[in-house]
């Protein structure tokens, strides 16, 4: 039996920034991880670059149960802090649209980080140890690994949720909550691509490769402008995974396809200055052609020269191309989604310490828990701030 003081449960980007804090309040931490290396997720995020945080990264950026849980934990630390952490240690990175950084050698530098901060802060971090059982007692809680038994006062479940499974991914976290009497709620993937039926999919063929700045719109009314991306399983880019994680089975998605265009007004200018043009060729040149040849050739563009367009048609290219309805066939599932919408549900949860309310000493974060921010650096930001909260305390 070795006896520590805290005892995390994930070497990932929270459980790791949990274990320097509380390594630097004097605790006697160790991390156990049943994968080969720290940090896998990070290590694959942003192709390899990791974006690390948003600057824009507010609690309006966050699908939670609870929208007010968050506010807590990146209030007390904040995307500034996380950027003057990784300044101090001399990284390297680029700033992108909307708000995001990135490293600009690889997503390594950041896994180095979180590894020294655990190394300075005095922290054990143990891979290959799969977590086998937990046990509550007295004084704290009993983990028994595949190849040590700790005995310690503070359980942080840093677990992760289910996506990305060939990294590894269980549910261990949700397990252990039920099992201390915690609600969990139920779970799906978010930020993913969508798989489209067959008559799209047969549609849509020849199609892999194309981007297209939109405006997306989800049933519930949220919407995202960036671009999206055909593939040849269906449609993916920065819009539709954003979009995944408000879409629910059985709904539409709406796609303005010219968010900076009326396309009736163009059209008015292209009759005065090149009627006698059709419609496709003109159309092709403020959308992607290959993309127009298949409006065209299944029909749902009119096969006219722009003189030759009525009142009627001309409105119902306007209501297609600015209201452009799909319905997906489904997502890609927990294979290639970015994060786990749903999990621990918050209610349980202390929002300034992370203790489970009916569970002294056992502490959630993370993925694990009902918090799902947006793409774009949203989702490392909040395991730094719950991670960093949860730190002070466990």
């Amino acid at each position: 039996m070795i006896k520590k003081d805290v005892v995390i449960i994930g070497a990932g980007a929270a459980g790791l920034m949990c274990a320097a804090q509380a390594g630097y309040r004097g605790r006697d931490v160790v991390v156990v991880d049943m994968g080969k290396k720290p940090g896998r997720k990070i290590l694959i995020s942003g192709g390899g670059r990791c974006n690390f945080t948003n600057e824009n990264a507010s609690p309006e950026n966050y699908l939670c149960t609870n929208p007010h849980f968050v506010k807590s934990c990146l209030s007390r630390y904040t995307q500034r802090d996380f950027i003057d952490l990784v300044d101090r240690h001399g990284l390297q990175y680029h700033h992108k649209t909307l708000g995001q950084l990135f490293c600009d050698n690889s997503a390594q530098d950041i896994v180095d980080i979180l590894m020294t901060e655990c190394e300075w802060a005095g922290v054990s971090v143990q891979l290959r140890s799969e977590v086998i059982s937990v046990e509550k007692t007295e004084q704290g809680y009993i983990v028994t690994t595949g190849t040590h038994t700790y005995e310690c006062e503070s359980l942080v479940v840093a677990s992760g949720g289910l996506t990305m499974p060939k990294l590894g991914a269980t549910p261990i976290g949700y397990k252990i909550a039920e099992q201390f009497a915690l609600k969990v709620l139920p779970t799906m993937a978010a930020l993913v691509p969508f798989t489209l039926h067959q008559h799209d999919k047969d549609r849509f063929d020849g199609l892999s490769g194309i981007s297209v700045d939109c405006l997306v719109s989800s049933e519930c009314g949220t919407q995202f402008r960036e671009n999206i991306l055909f593939t040849h399983r269906g449609l993916s880019g920065p819009a539709i995974l954003q979009i995944s994680s408000f879409w629910r089975a059985g709904q539409a998605v709406s796609i303005n396809l010219l968010p900076t265009l009326n396309i009736t007004e163009w059209l008015e200018q292209q009759r005065q200055q090149s009627a006698q043009k059709s419609l496709k060729n003109a159309l092709a040149t403020i959308l992607p052609k290959r993309f127009v040849e298949m409006l065209h050739d299944t029909q749902a563009i009119p096969d006219a020269n722009i003189n030759q367009l009525t009142h009627g048609q001309i409105a119902a290219l306007h209501d297609y191309l600015h209201n452009w309805q799909i319905k997906p066939n489904g997502t890609e599932g927990y294979r290639t989604a970015e994060v786990t919408l749903g999990g621990v549900d918050t209610d349980e949860l202390s929002s300034k310490t992370f203790e489970a309310k009916k569970a002294p000493g056992l502490y959630f974060i993370g993925e694990v828990t009902d918090v799902t921010g947006w793409l774009g650096g949203y989702n490392f930001q909040y395991a730094w701030s719950c991670g960093f909260a949860c730190g002070q305390y466990c």
